[in-house]
């Protein structure tokens, strides 16, 4: 019974949430605090200070000593700057403890050493955090943590929040003028919602200690396969191991605690490879709630001798890491917008969010694999990994049969649900769902909800979600630009929704996107297949991309620069890190390692000739050969690389040129010293490799 958790107890425990707020505060501040959540209304001082008291006092009673204004600047994760509860001590010495209203509104972290792109000068310190009351705050290691957003002293937008935000509050007005056109007086607010898949690897930390390209960069820059990987399927789904097992046992307790709803867990494909599913729920709490775990998920790990790895791709030869977004649209009344519903022939709402959401993707495909893009994740979406870099749409059977039923004019024929018989007596029939999953598919319908598939596990999908929601909002403003002055608004819905599915059909592929075929394919269709960060990033400032986040007031040009500057400079020194890590390993431990056993082998080979002539030496001779060989190779390509290293400098003063050069210069040469020092791997004594091996690595949890 001791390891019994009472799920109901403990969830949401250190939230300070909807309920908490309901015990603890005056019914007129809560009134007044929910109209700020769930109406944007302007809170008052008066409001803040009554709040800001009882959130202390609720957190000095779950042991809080601290607070901080947890924010997500464009650094890719968090942030948080610690301040006590503590205030200036009494004559008598006793020290006092205070929280205000406008600590809790304000707060003013030093913005210069955070990525600015160029919008403030590095003696341009001040920036502010203020409260975003719609994510609920909450207590970890003994501070109160206040989500929060960022920006500058002078305004700009500093942070990842921010503009999810803003492109909520975008789709929201949209969909609801939308829905009023199409009768539903009722639906005064609309939301985006998301349920982010988290995969992940676990490895011994002992292992990781070992492994400076796994410190410095979390991902292996050297490593020869393993005798066995995930060739015969048997980890996906499998039995969860013992260790395994009792991490994540823990990890949902700590985030139960948080409010987050974590509700699926198994082995993804890869050995060590496993996955967490939230259940979902509105964009920016998934969005804080995601980061949060990834987080925890690392603390927890320590607990248990392991480490928690988030790269997209920490070993070669196996599957990498991605992140499932599973997007949706939802009423106040409690309607999915993306339901299709009996009979989707007749539903001409859906069909109309349906045609808005196709339309977005195939318009702003390049945004999409923006906000994708990173040096980790290019090693999955360039790579022929789950999914490829050509964002594309599948529908499935059922809706494919529907749009090009509307396309071309005909009746709708709907396979309809049938039963899956098992031919088993003792197993019961089910109905099997009207259309497949496609795996392969970057962003893919499932049901009520669109799963974009793209993205790297240690993204942070604020990015993606407010430029899904950015992107649909405008679509929805442009129908109903058509649609309000309709005469037969029946007539007209359908004549638009043809009219969109016909212009944008090429966005929509059912089949295998893995396929080499599909590459051809997508080219002939006008599809752009961006393969790499630098690649896709030579679109971010195509007039389209501005004019949209402008028109719809999610960010200015300048903002959208500086995005653009940061994330190719981010990029840039990612690879940096990887190259200099590289040269360091192979320096210092792989050369003289690999040196140390050729000698080896030598004395024993002219050992061996010094007590007869008759006693053959041909396998340490062979080795030698093989590895004097290798060591001589290796040793240019390093020197190779570091060369080109110095030299990138030179293409600093522009960071698409910087980027591409590591992308098409650095990254390369690295590739090929792997290929070397990897092959070195296979043909010396283990005791003499400096480093854990991939099959200690990957199997040994």
């Amino acid at each position: 019974m001791g390891d019994y958790i009472n799920v109901k107890e403990i969830f949401g425990c250190d939230v300070f949430n909807d309920s908490v707020m309901q015990d603890r505060l005056p019914k007129k501040v809560y009134r007044e605090l929910k109209k700020t959540i769930e109406e944007g209304k302007e809170l008052s001082m008066e409001i803040a200070d009554v709040v800001a008291h009882e959130m202390k006092e609720w957190a000095i009673e779950k042991g809080a000593t601290h607070y901080c204004h947890w924010f997500q600047p464009l650094t890719g994760v968090t942030a948080e700057k610690h301040d006590a509860f503590v205030t200036a001590p009494r004559e008598d010495g006793k020290v006092l403890l205070s929280f205000s209203g406008k600590e809790l509104i304000k707060g003013e972290p030093d913005a210069s050493s955070f990525p600015s792109g160029g919008l403030r000068a590095t003696f341009e310190a001040r920036g502010y955090t203020t409260w975003d009351p719609t994510s609920y705050a909450f207590v970890k290691d003994g501070t109160l943590y206040i989500p929060t957003a960022f920006c500058s002293y002078t305004g700009e937008v500093l942070d990842k929040k921010t503009p999810l935000l803003r492109s909520m509050e975008r789709i929201n007005t949209e969909a609801v003028k939308i829905l009023h056109l199409l009768g539903k007086e009722d639906v005064t607010r609309v939301t985006t919602t998301v349920g982010p898949e988290q995969e992940y690897f676990l490895i011994d930390k002992d292992a990781y200690d070992q492994r400076e390209d796994l410190i410095y960069t979390g991902r292996t820059l050297f490593g020869a396969k393993a005798p066995k990987g995930q060739e015969l399927d048997d980890h996906y789904f499998g039995a969860i191991k013992t260790r395994v097992a009792a991490y994540m046992k823990d990890l949902d307790e700590e985030l139960w605690k948080l409010g987050i709803l974590a509700k699926t867990k198994h082995n993804e494909v890869a050995p060590s490879q496993h996955e967490l599913a939230p259940i979902f729920t509105t964009t920016n709490i998934a969005t804080d709630h995601n980061e949060l775990t990834m987080e925890v998920m690392k603390k927890v790990a320590e607990r248990h001798g392991l480490v928690c790895l988030l790269h997209e791709k920490p070993f070669a030869g196996v599957n990498g890491s991605g992140k499932h977004n599973n997007w949706s649209i939802s009423t106040n009344t409690g309607e999915n917008l993306l339901e299709p519903g009996k009979t989707p022939e007749n539903n001409l709402q859906f069909q109309l969010f349906l045609a808005a959401v196709v339309k977005a993707v195939h318009e702003y495909q390049d945004l999409l694999r923006i906000t994708v893009a990173s040096a980790g994740n290019d090693h999955r979406l360039g790579a022929n990994e789950a999914p490829p870099a050509i964002i594309s749409m599948y529908l499935g059977d059922d809706l494919g049969e529907l749009v090009d039923s509307i396309i071309n004019d005909r009746e709708y024929v709907s396979k309809g649900k049938q039963k899956m018989r098992t031919g088993v007596d003792v197993l019961p029939d089910f109905m099997k769902d009207t259309s497949d999953r496609n795996r392969t598919s970057p962003f893919a319908f499932t049901g009520n909800k669109f799963e974009f598939r793209a993205l790297g596990s240690s993204l942070n999908i604020a990015c993606p979600n407010y430029m899904l929601n950015t992107m649909v909002a405008e679509e929805l403003s442009e129908f109903y630009d058509e649609l309000k002055d309709a005469d037969d608004m029946d007539a007209a819905i359908k004549a638009l929704v043809k009219k969109v599915f016909t212009e944008h059909q090429n966005i929509i592929f059912n089949g295998n996107n893995y396929a080499p075929e599909w590459v051809e394919e997508a080219e002939r269709r006008g599809l752009l297949n961006l393969k790499s960060l630098p690649d896709a990033m030579e679109h971010f400032l195509d007039k389209k991309n501005i004019d949209l986040f402008v028109k719809n007031k999610i960010c200015s040009a300048d903002e959208i620069r500086a995005r653009y500057e940061i994330e190719l400079e981010s990029y840039s020194k990612q690879i940096n890190i990887e190259a200099l890590t590289m040269i360091d390993m192979a320096k210092k431990n792989i050369l003289p390692a690999v040196t140390s056993y050729v000698r080896d082998l030598t004395d024993t080979a002219l050992a061996k000739k010094a007590l007869s002539d008759a006693i053959p030496t041909s396998v340490e001779e062979d080795l030698i050969t093989s590895l004097s060989n290798k060591l001589v190779c290796f040793s240019k390509k390093t020197a190779e690389l570091e060369e080109a290293v110095i030299k990138a400098s030179d293409y600093s003063d522009d960071n698409l040129k910087y980027a591409k050069y590591y992308r098409e210069t650095v990254f390369a040469l690295m590739q090929e010293l792997r290929a070397v020092g990897d092959a070195m791997e296979t043909e010396t004594a283990s005791e003499y490799w400096p480093y854990p091996s991939y099959g200690e690595l990957l199997f040994g949890v």
